[in-house]
């Protein structure tokens, strides 16, 4: 409602709204509830992990590498968009592309496609490898959200290397 009264005043882009926080801006960008878009995120997510479990399980069977590539997929585009539920689709996607995430989106996305077709032409030590990047990049990806996590990981990193 005070979005549409914004946009009636021609108020849409108040300075105010720029300082506001992430949980009010999470808030005003979508119409849906916020315990609405919590559930939305949670079984969207949930969802995602348990198909990548179950494709990770029929990947070890004779003859299960297409459908653990199609589950292993499914589940990983699942979890990365059940944060659509949080911000919406335009903010997600500008966040997906924005210059700290470009990177991690592209390689997730790439693994993907690769992952696909190594499936497709049957060769599991590739679908292996592509699935090990594709982790690594998601990793990456998810915890470019949390304040100062990058460099806690590289920190830690460094520090059992060095």
């Amino acid at each position: 409602m005070d979005k549409l009264k914004r946009a009636l005043t021609g108020r849409e882009n108040d300075p105010e709204d720029e300082e506001a926080g992430f949980y009010t801006q999470v808030v005003g960008s979508t119409t849906l509830s916020w315990s609405t878009r919590l559930r939305g995120f949670i079984i969207c997510f949930v969802t995602g992990i348990i198909c990548s479990i179950l494709g990770s399980v029929l990947f070890w069977f004779k003859n299960g590498i297409v459908i653990f590539c199609i589950l292993y997929t499914i589940g990983n585009i699942t979890a990365m968009s059940s944060t659509l539920f949080l911000m919406g689709p335009v903010k997600q996607l500008k966040n997906m592309f924005a210059k700290t995430r470009a990177i991690a989106t592209v390689v997730v996305l790439l693994s993907i496609v690769l992952t696909i077709v190594a499936a497709a032409l049957h060769k599991k030590g590739l679908v292996l490898i592509f699935c090990i990047i594709e982790f690594v990049a998601m990793t990456w990806y998810s915890i470019s959200y949390i304040p100062f996590a990058r460099d806690a990981v590289i920190n830690t990193f460094k520090s059992c290397i060095g």
